[in-house]
């Protein structure tokens, strides 16, 4: 059966301009060549550290920043050849959650017209119907329709960010792509915020691809995890494989950072040395080589694949 959805070279490189005439003198590689495929219902987890690329991927994905090269195929269609109409009409089958659920809500607006103006956009629902929708989405969410006439600023956090979930919902969309959804929200919060996803994604019959630095709640929603690096996917596994038989030494040194609620486990961290690369200039070959603590001769000289090992559990290092 065909993905839902499949990236094939994902590249997106930002041009540099210096100088009275606005020259080009380099890019930065944001995304260099990342692939991957999601099913339907399915649940993909995007982790790294901040400045790997994976916002950008997400936002490429989209169609919200243009990419340099590459594919993204949506049902069998590349996203990256259509026409402006063609990708209006794809917008109603793609949504997004934004991080900040302070400055992703515009403040002159009320709940119901935030939910309200998508449909009347793309032409869906119409009069009573749409208003009687937009009561459903908030409902779905845990508000009220009677706080659909309040203003972004009379919400907590929490509240502000169920009706980013909501305004997702609000054009019946197949994926939705959440960009560090709960990373702005108490953790009690974050609680509530990822159950309300998964209850939604049962109902809705959605697919996901979660961005985020904090593993524990890939772990939590997540059925795959890719974990980036400097641009690169370098490992991508079912989650309870990359959680329990991590393979590359980048996943290796994320997963040790991570806070054990056991105080009698023992837990070796790994400590990484040097910093991360510039995108702007990234390293030869493996580009984790200058931090990598099993670092061979061949890694600043030859760049790995990315290699099926076994079960669908993939890797880009020259160790295996």
């Amino acid at each position: 059966m065909e993905p839902l959805l499949t990236v094939n070279d994902l590249k997106v490189h930002f041009p540099i301009s210096k100088g009275i005439l606005s020259r080009t003198a380099g890019y930065v590689y944001a995304v260099d060549g990342v692939s991957f495929a999601l099913e339907a219902g399915e649940t993909l987890g995007i982790v790294g550290e901040s400045g790997c690329g994976k916002t950008t991927t997400g936002l490429a994905i989209l169609g919200l920043i243009e990419p340099t090269a590459g594919q993204v195929v949506f049902q069998g269609k590349d996203i990256t050849r259509m026409t402006k109409p063609e990708k209006q009409t794809l917008c109603r089958e793609m949504q997004i959650i934004f991080q900040d659920p302070y400055s992703s809500l515009n403040p002159r607006m009320t709940l119901n017209r935030t939910l309200s103006d998508p449909m009347k956009i793309h032409g869906l629902y119409h009069g009573a119907e749409r208003k009687d929708r937009v009561a459903y989405l908030l409902e779905k969410v845990g508000l009220t329709p009677e706080q659909g006439r309040r203003y972004p600023h009379e919400f907590s956090g929490g509240q502000r960010q169920r009706i980013g979930v909501a305004r997702a919902l609000a054009l019946n969309p197949q994926v939705i792509i959440g960009d560090e959804p709960v990373s702005a929200l108490d953790v009690s919060i974050q609680a509530q915020i990822i159950n309300l996803l998964i209850d939604l994604q049962d109902e809705f019959e959605l697919s996901y691809i979660i961005i985020s630095h904090d593993l524990a709640v890939v772990e939590y929603i997540c059925d795959r995890i890719a974990v980036m690096y400097l641009g690169k996917i370098v490992e991508m596994a079912a989650y309870r494989e990359t959680y329990t038989n991590p393979k590359h030494p980048y996943t290796q040194a994320l997963l040790s950072a991570v806070p054990v609620p056991d105080l009698n486990a023992k837990s070796q961290r790994i400590i990484l040395g040097g910093d991360v690369p510039s995108p702007i200039n990234p390293p030869s070959g493996c580009r984790f080589h200058p931090r990598c603590p099993r670092r061979m001769d061949i890694c600043p000289q030859e760049e790995p694949p990315l290699k099926d090992l076994a079960e669908e559990h993939w890797v880009a290092c020259h160790l295996y």
